[in-house]
């Protein structure tokens, strides 16, 4: 697992920071990157509610990315960043999680529902629905190369 901190270029002015880590699909290694969301928020002093919204979302991210994507590389890649959008905003935690997968169209990912789930065979599919509902932001960008989901949450 290689672990690095740069400054992105351009974002210096806004003091972003930044720590990538790659993990192996492999069981419970979406539990490694949590403790790299705790680091980074607890870095910019996030109340711990938040980093705990941030660490489920980011479950969520790497398991469906783990169950789904079927990587070329069996990595998921990781970004962590912290920062502002301009001097005087307030500080975010963004998480970008990336996998060279098949891909998909996640326009078209039928939404859960309590009926559906409950009374049906399907006990799963909420994985991007907990992802919104949890992150101030959430950018999913996908197709043949792979899928990013870019998530954001403010101090």
């Amino acid at each position: 697992m290689a672990q690095r901190e740069s400054v992105r270029p351009g974002l210096e002015r806004a003091g972003a920071r930044e720590v990538s880590l790659t993990i192996p699909v492999a069981s419970d290694m979406e539990i490694v990157a949590t403790a790299q969301v705790a680091a980074m928020g607890e870095y910019i002093d996030m109340p711990h509610d938040k980093i705990d919204e941030i660490k489920l979302a980011l479950v969520e991210a790497c398991i469906n990315a783990f169950e789904h994507a079927h990587t070329r590389d069996d990595r998921v890649h990781l970004t962590f960043r912290v920062g502002r959008d301009d001097d005087e905003g307030p500080e975010y935690l963004e998480v970008e999680v990336f996998d060279q997968g098949t891909g998909f169209d996640h326009e078209i990912v039928e939404v859960p529902t309590p009926e559906k789930t409950f009374g049906g065979k399907k006990k799963r599919g909420w994985g991007l629905q907990i992802i919104r509902s949890l992150m101030d932001s959430v950018a999913i960008t996908s197709g043949e190369w792979g899928t990013r989901i870019l998530m954001r949450k403010y101090k």
